[in-house]
This record gives C-alpha cells, structure tokens and sequence, in this order.
C-alpha cells in the first residue's frame, strides 16, 4: 500500500472479492475526491454494477488475470467526476506464499482521445463496435508499430489517426498529414523526402519534405492505397530503413518517425491485382485496425448527430425528437459520418424552430439521395403516424406517412412544394400516389 501511494498514476488494490483494499492519492484526486471507496467493489465504484463486470456484458481484466495468470489489460467505460470516461485498465494479480492470486492491483489510465458523450470535437461513441475499435487504439498508441486504419470513406480515419498519436509518447511532437491521392506522381517524391537546390526546374532553394517536419512525431499517409506503384519503393526503403534521401542528393537522412496510414480501398485485392506492392502492405500493415461502418454502430447516431448539430448550427439549441432520430437511424450512410453531418446541416436549414421533426429529415432526405430502407430497424410508433411492425416496409412506412403530413399542411401548390422539397413535380406526384397506395394496402 506504501508502495502504491508514491506512484503518479491512479492505482487500486483489492482483493479475490472484488473489495478495494487501497487507493492511492492520484487514484483519489482524479476519481474519487469527495469520497472513499475502501471496502467498496470495483466494479460498483466504475461501473455503478451490482454484479462483477463479466457477469453485466464487460470484459472483466479480474476473470482474464485468473484464466491467464498474467497481467492483463483492457479498455472500459467508467463513471467518474467528471460523468462517464474511457479509461485504460491494466491489472497484475499478486501471489502469496504458497503461489496463489491472493490480491489484485489495477492501474488507470483516462484515454482523453475519446468521449462517450456528445462533444464539440474527436472521437465519439460508446457502441460495442466503437468500443472494440477504441480498444485496439490505446493497445497499439504507446508502441512505435506502423498502423493501418481500414475502414470506409468518412468513417473518421484522420481522427483515429490523431487518437494515436496522442495517445502515444510522441504527442508532444507534429502530426503531419499526407494526402497521397492529391499529390501528382511527378511532386511525390520531392514533398514527402524534400529536394537540393537545382534538383529539377524550379528548384531555386533546398527545401525538406514531410517527413523532416514529422520528425519525432508521426506521419499520417492518408489514402495510401492511390500511391502509384513507382513511389511505392522509395516509401518502402524509408519503411524498411529508416532513412531517405532528398531529391538529388547523395546524403542519407535518419527519419525519426512513427508511420500511421490509411486507405478505404481493398489492398489486399489490389496485392493480388499487382497494383499494389505485397512488400509495402506487410510493411504498414503491423497492426491494422477496422474502422467501423455508420451502419455498423446505429446506436451511435443519437451522440453523434448531438454533436455535430452543435457543430454545423452553432449559435442554435437544436433538439431531435424521437421519431426524427428513428429516421436518421434507419440510413445506410454509404458516406458514413461524413454524410450524416451533410444531412444534419441540410435538416437545419429546412427547420426554423428549435426542435427537428421527422418532416425535416425526410424533407433532407428527399433533397439529396434516395433514403435507404434497412429491414433491420423498427421506426417505433408515434403521434400522427400508423402502427408499424419491424417489416422490410416499416420505413417507408414512415417516409410515406411524414410526406402525406407535409401535403396535408402546405397551403401552396403541388410545384410549389415540389420546389421546396427539392423535387421535381413529376416526382412528387409518383411519390404521393405510393403513399396513397401505401396507406391504402
């Protein structure tokens, strides 16, 4: 316990019943100041529980120290002062005399890239697919292994890229981007290792490339999957080497930095293709994490959309009702966040007071791409709308409903609502006559 109380980190020690026996200063400070936990259960203190975490649908760090017999960590969803957090766990089981797990010390570490709750900016969520991507981040930030985020377009891979970085010993150090798919084959080579003076037309002074302004820090390459196969080989030496030389020079330069990269297309395929080289993808593929889909984290959708309505209309206080955010929910977002906030930006404007109903999202909808229809999701009963059953059908159901509600109370003409809608006359009548027919059935 002595031992415990000097260390800067926050650390509990408790025994094979989960009592906290222990709790030093900084584990005191930053969770519990007002307080004591001695003699309570761990996971009543973090998790609000009346069972342990395993036994509620968490991944207990105590059963896999048990099973293992070895330290173990893993990445949970706390309650502390400040509501709830993610924070690192990792937990040593200590032997007696004769060999056995007698007791337990756990040490805590907030991941401060990430909220559970709706924020003005990072990573946001508390989905179990969100979660099991989160988990993978702060496994994988504090080693210096290259990193490869693969996911679809939108799904925020520069944001998992800065999570990494800043969660990494390098944070204190840049974060330089590299837009592979921008950057004309001929300039690739002279912006990523920098160029001499007279290395080729236009080269009036010796300029240094990204990866000196990365150094100590991290060079994000995003899209690297649109690096042409001729460059392919030089970013693998820089891999491979750790050193590059600048476009016609003969000095080897020591690259001092961790490589993060990311892409939405298939490289394995591309590999097989011959597209892209096999070497390289082994190279930037030590640890690769799968970003997960919008669609893959519905649950998600109601932080989100709070926070990026904060975003998108900031001088506003714009709430969702709930039959606006069944419809959100019911999308596929092929474009993924990217493509909420763009239908969250076009809902604001559609609505004037302080509350978006399901008219504005449909409305939205119906202004940009065809709103997709997901069997999966059940949009649930509300005023003004019929009963509906988790069918194929239920969410047209509801578009059908929400757009026989808007004809009802325009007091203009079928044009004139056409062209507030974003439609064409034509279209708005075919939509109609489905409605109708849909009601009718």
């Amino acid at each position: 316990m002595s031992y415990l109380e000097g260390l800067p980190e926050p650390h509990i020690l408790f025994d094979t019943q989960y009592r906290i026996l222990a709790a030093n200063a900084a584990y005191r400070r930053q969770f519990s100041p007002e307080r004591s936990v001695v003699g309570r259960t761990c996971y009543e203190v973090s998790h609000h529980f009346s069972v342990p975490c395993d036994q509620a649908g968490e991944s207990c760090p105590l059963v896999k120290a048990r099973e293992s017999g070895q330290r173990e960590r893993v990445l949970h969803l706390h309650h502390t002062p400040k509501g709830e957090e993610y924070v690192n766990i990792e937990l040593a089981p200590l032997l007696n005399a004769g060999g056995e797990q007698a007791f337990f010390i756990e040490k805590m570490e907030p991941l401060r890239v990430a909220q559970s709750q709706s924020a003005a900016q990072g990573l946001i969520g508390r989905s179990p697919a969100f979660q099991q991507m989160l988990g993978l981040v702060a496994r994988v930030a504090p080693s210096m292994a290259t990193v490869l985020l693969l996911g679809e377009s939108g799904t925020g891979k520069e944001l998992v890229a800065r999570a990494v970085h800043e969660a990494s010993p390098r944070a204190h150090r840049p974060l330089v981007a590299v837009d592979c798919a921008s950057l004309p084959e001929n300039l690739f080579e002279s912006e990523l290792f920098g160029h001499e003076r007279g290395a080729f037309t236009g080269a009036n002074t010796a300029r240094g490339g990204l990866v000196e302004a990365a150094s100590g820090g991290t060079l994000f390459l995003d899209e690297v999957g649109d690096i042409p196969l001729a460059m392919q080989v030089k970013l693998l030496r820089l891999l491979e080497t750790g050193t590059y030389r600048r476009v016609g020079s003969t000095e080897q330069r020591h690259a001092d930095i961790r490589v993060v990269s990311a892409t939405h297309r298939d490289l394995d395929q591309m590999v097989t293709q011959a597209r892209f080289r096999e070497d390289l993808y082994y190279r930037l593929s030590t640890f690769p994490i799968h970003l997960p889909a919008l669609r893959e984290r519905r649950d998600d959708i109601a932080l989100l959309a709070t926070s990026l309505l904060a975003r998108v209309a900031p001088n506003r206080k714009l709430s969702l009702s709930a039959p606006a955010l069944v419809l959100l929910q019911a999308q596929d977002y092929p474009g993924n966040v990217r493509e909420l906030r763009n239908l969250l930006e076009r809902t604001t404007l559609l609505c004037d007071g302080d509350m978006i109903e399901e008219t504005h999202v449909l409305q939205a909808l119906l202004s940009g791409r065809r709103p997709s229809v997901d069997p999966v999701v059940a949009p649930q009963t509300s005023p003004g709308t019929a009963s509906l059953t988790p069918t194929p059908g239920a969410l047209k159901a509801v578009e059908h409903a929400a757009l026989q509600q808007l004809a009802a109370a325009h007091p203009g003409s079928r044009a004139e609502l056409a062209a507030r809608l974003g439609i064409s006359e034509r279209s708005l009548y075919r939509k109609l006559k489905a409605a109708d027919g849909g009601s009718n059935a």
